[in-house]
């Protein structure tokens, strides 16, 4: 996986484009926590991207989401450093700031089982802090309907992060956490869809998208509360894109329904 040096030079240059060309207006809030919540899930579909090239599962795949996932973290990650001018939201994009430099360097490198440990806990940090972030933009915003859209955003993350655990159980990391981290992202997910194919403002282009992530779910689940048999690599990954994919644009249409 000889990419260190290119990705880190072409996401650094993202970074410098977008520092010039980005605009200090402010944007509309729920586009904005729609905005930074996809960056926590970008945060696990690094790390995922990263484990599932260096088990040579999906290769070309997968080597392409790193890519592309890096530079979409940055280009947000920059706008949002434009758009939101609250203290308390420019001290964790800050944060953010001194961390992403070496998440972007060790998910270039070439797989090891040290550099895939660093990986893991950088995009729980990452996590954590993009997560905050969403709640300070959130808190903004102070009316009910970015809750939503905050909700289903995170249901691109956790589908992403049980498929990051997944593979990373299956590359050696087979320690109980990333069992309890497994089975406490599906409980999270499968409440949340919940709580989202009850709520009052779906459409029924949102109703049947919510139908297709529960049919995809169903399918997929099994091999989330039974990792330890393992198995089926290429599945959980292709599976959780197309949750991923769906909710995504779930996610797009709770904006335009706060709008």
């Amino acid at each position: 996986m000889k990419i260190s040096r290119y990705l880190l030079t072409f996401c650094l240059s993202v970074m410098l484009a977008f520092s010039f060309s980005a605009h200090s207006a402010k944007i509309d809030l729920s586009q904005a926590v729609n905005k930074a919540g996809k960056q926590r899930m970008l945060s696990q579909r690094i790390a995922k991207a990263y484990f599932f090239l260096g088990n040579g599962v999906r290769r070309d795949k997968a080597e392409q989401q790193l890519h592309i996932s890096i530079a979409e973290f940055i280009k947000n990650h920059t706008e949002l450093k434009a758009e939101i001018s609250n203290q308390n939201v420019q001290k964790m994009l800050a944060f953010v700031d001194i961390i992403i430099e070496e998440y972007i360097d060790l998910a270039g490198r070439p797989y090891s089982k040290e550099s895939a440990a660093q990986v893991l806990d950088l995009s729980e940090t990452i996590l954590e802090a993009s997560h905050d972030i969403v709640v300070k933009i959130e808190a903004l915003a102070n009316v009910e309907k970015p809750k939503i859209i905050n909700i289903s955003g995170r249901q691109r993350m956790l589908s992403q992060r049980i498929a990051k655990y997944y593979i990373a159980y299956q590359s050696g990391f087979k320690d109980p956490d990333s069992i309890s981290q497994i089975k406490k992202a599906v409980s999270e997910f499968e409440s949340a869809l919940a709580l989202l194919k009850a709520e009052k403002i779906n459409t029924p282009e949102i109703t049947d998208n919510l139908a297709r992530v529960s049919l995809l779910w169903r399918v997929i689940r099994p091999f989330f509360l039974d990792v330890e048999k393992g198995g089926l690599p290429v599945t959980v990954f292709a599976t959780t894109d197309k949750i991923m994919d769906h909710m995504n644009n779930i996610t797009s249409m709770y904006v335009k329904a706060a709008a």
